[in-house]
């Protein structure tokens, strides 16, 4: 009998991909398994080695041309934007994190502060779970200490495919008065969750559907892997407002997903795709072929405010990040601090490179090396 199963395939597939087929012999549940998970993400994150182990996010292999004549003054340079009809001082977003749990919404409240103080963009970690659990909802709510700043609402898209529609997205709006939607795409991070929500079939109709009903624009962002051309023009064709590349070269998902895993069986699967996914760097010129008149965040392994200049450089809007901030948390101060510190980078890079503002910087000459 060991035998025959051996030799299906599929037997050795449906024990991995029908998790949720099993729970209600462990009275398991959406409700319960989605808190969980969060938690677990936060702690992994601030705690374990999740960083890509040898893919980088290709940023480095660029230069900026120095000007050593730049016949600027420092103290001119302009770094303001406006993306999505806002204007931020810093072409800043504090990417999607989290949300579900109490320690999540102290998260979200320092993060939401400190980006109000700042005049950059945030972006909430997915809803779903408050969507599932209304004691939830306060967790994600940030207006009241950011009533001015940029911010995104989210969902996996996946989960158009579970059940959730047009009323799903807008009331994840409304719950946290957003100002977009992102819809985030995880195949691979799915793909290797005992639990996770495999099928992505027809969804780019749906996403299509999403962008056409919902009142307020609709992002649509990876998790970690990177946009492809492919995937750039068909959520353009789609009528996506804005696209968040999250290429390879940062957090490895696949690693998170490892540290979570019930047996040494799914842990061996997460891991196996530790480097997968496009870099940064070629996501962002990727998505810039695919979707040439679309605004994209740069995010994926940036870290510092050269990394969001040469990303505007090779055709980024603005940069998204999220483990400085995650790690940087624990107070509003600190999390300034980290502001602070990519805001004199950028402006120092845009310097040196002898542009004056964001407009010129994104056509400022990078050499790869």
């Amino acid at each position: 009998m060991a035998r025959a199963k051996l030799d299906n395939p599929r037997a050795v597939l449906v024990p991995f991909f029908s998790f949720k087929e099993h729970r209600p012999m462990s009275k398991v549940t959406d409700a319960d398994i989605t808190p969980r998970r969060k938690s677990d993400h936060i702690r992994i994150n601030r705690e374990e080695d999740v960083q890509f182990p040898s893919v980088t996010t290709g940023l480095e292999r660029y230069r900026f041309v120095h000007q050593a004549l730049p016949e600027l003054d420092l103290r001119d340079i302009d770094t303001s934007t406006v993306f999505l009809g806002h204007r931020l001082e810093i072409p800043l977003l504090i990417s999607s994190m989290t949300g579900g749990t109490d320690e999540a919404g102290r998260i979200n409240r320092v993060l939401a502060e400190a980006a109000q103080e700042a005049g950059i963009a945030m972006g909430l970690g997915s809803q779903r779970a408050a969507l599932e659990n209304q004691e939830l909802v306060p967790t994600y709510r940030v207006r009241d200490v950011a009533p001015d700043i940029l911010l995104m609402a989210n969902l996996g898209a996946v989960q158009l495919n579970y059940g959730y529609g047009i009323d799903h997205c807008r009331r994840a709006v409304e719950m946290v008065g957003a100002d977009a939607l992102i819809l985030h795409l995880n195949p691979l991070q799915e793909a290797v969750q005992p639990e996770g929500d495999v099928n992505f079939s027809g969804l780019l109709k749906k996403i299509e559907e999403v962008c056409r009903a919902l009142e307020v624009p609709v992002v649509v962002k990876e998790v970690g892997w990177g946009l492809s051309e492919r995937a750039a023009r068909l959520l353009a064709e789609a009528g996506v407002a804005a696209l968040d590349v999250a290429g390879a070269g940062g957090t490895s998902w696949s690693q998170v997903e490892a540290y979570r895993a019930p047996t040494e069986f799914h842990a061996r699967i997460a891991r196996s795709f530790a480097d997968w996914g496009i870099p940064t760097a070629e996501s962002i010129r990727m998505a810039r072929r695919g979707a040439p008149d679309l605004p994209i965040i740069a995010s994926g392994g940036l870290r510092t405010g050269i990394d969001i200049a040469k990303s505007i450089a090779l055709g980024a809007s603005l940069g998204g990040m999220a483990r400085p901030f995650l790690m940087a948390a624990s107070s509003p101060e600190e999390v300034h601090q980290v502001i602070r510190e990519i805001a004199a980078q950028l402006r120092i890079a845009m310097f040196g490179a002898g542009v004056r503002n964001i407009e010129e910087l994104s056509a400022a000459e990078l050499i790869r090396v």
